[in-house]
């Protein structure tokens, strides 16, 4: 009863990790290109009690299938969904940009490292240049000049702008993709870092290379489905409450067998 037990804890373990990323993905449901999580489970080790093929008397007879005690179940990984959200309209805003395919916009930090981001929600800081809501520049740079009247951004990431009704193009947005998103390490603010289960990130222009296109006046929505996630909830919730039942009849067994040699 003891392996019992250490096995419905772990099963417990498993599904309160499921639920704490359930809760995460549902606490992120209107953020702007948020990416779902997914868990994967996997068991653990077992015990052989008698192994397959092994000979149970001198004439040679063997076992044809052995005894094994599972020792439970843990996290396997917790990974990214890079499915596409759906595009929002945001009329008059035409700083935001949404992409129809794949592609990351390169963020240059403050420590000189690199990060990305499909959070087209971008705005100007006081010198012109394209930001993140947090204020992190859109690399390479891109600086808009005074007195522009007019901002088009083209399907390919091309920047133009109306200075005293002359069109301009002051800059290009350049994308990045990797070989496995799901290997991007995620730190907050929509950004993610490149690892090495990613992949180096191979950069390009939208519309080449795999590069989907970019869509000016739109945002991406987060891809996590409210209904999803509560059935995906409610499975997490009845798997913990099974193996919580096993606990309770564990331990009614072995006070029952305390009780009878007592």
């Amino acid at each position: 009863m003891i392996r019992s037990l250490m096995v419905a804890a772990t099963g417990m373990s498993a599904q309160q990790h499921n639920i704490d990323n359930i809760s995460n993905n549902i606490a992120n449901l209107n953020t702007t290109s948020f990416k779902r999580g997914l868990t994967a489970f996997k068991d653990l080790i077992y015990q052989d009690q008698s192994i397959s093929g092994a000979k149970t008397s001198d004439a040679g007879n063997s076992l044809p299938s052995g005894i094994q005690f599972g020792l439970g179940a843990t996290l396997g990984s917790l990974y990214k969904s890079f499915t596409q959200g759906d595009l929002i309209s945001t009329p008059g805003v035409a700083t935001n940009i949404a992409f129809d395919g794949s592609g990351f916009l390169q963020v240059a930090m403050p420590d000189g490292t690199t990060s990305y981001t499909r959070d087209g929600n971008l705005q100007l800081d006081s010198t012109g240049q394209f930001v993140t809501s947090e204020g992190y520049v859109i690399a390479p740079g891109i600086t808009l000049p005074d007195g522009y009247t007019k901002l088009t951004i083209t399907p390919n990431g091309r920047v133009q702008v109306e200075v005293d009704g002359i069109l301009q193009e002051v800059g290009q947005f350049e994308l990045a993709r990797f070989p496995n998103a799901s290997g991007l390490s995620a730190i907050g603010g929509n950004l993610y870092t490149e690892t090495a289960g990613s992949g180096a990130a191979m950069t390009g222009i939208a519309g080449d290379n795999g590069f989907g296109l970019i869509k000016q006046f739109f945002t991406e929505a987060s891809n996590v489905n409210s209904i999803l996630e509560v059935g995906e909830l409610i499975k997490a919730q009845r798997a913990f409450e099974f193996n919580s039942k096993v606990v309770q009849t564990s331990e009614h067994i072995l006070k029952t067998m305390i009780d009878t040699k007592a």
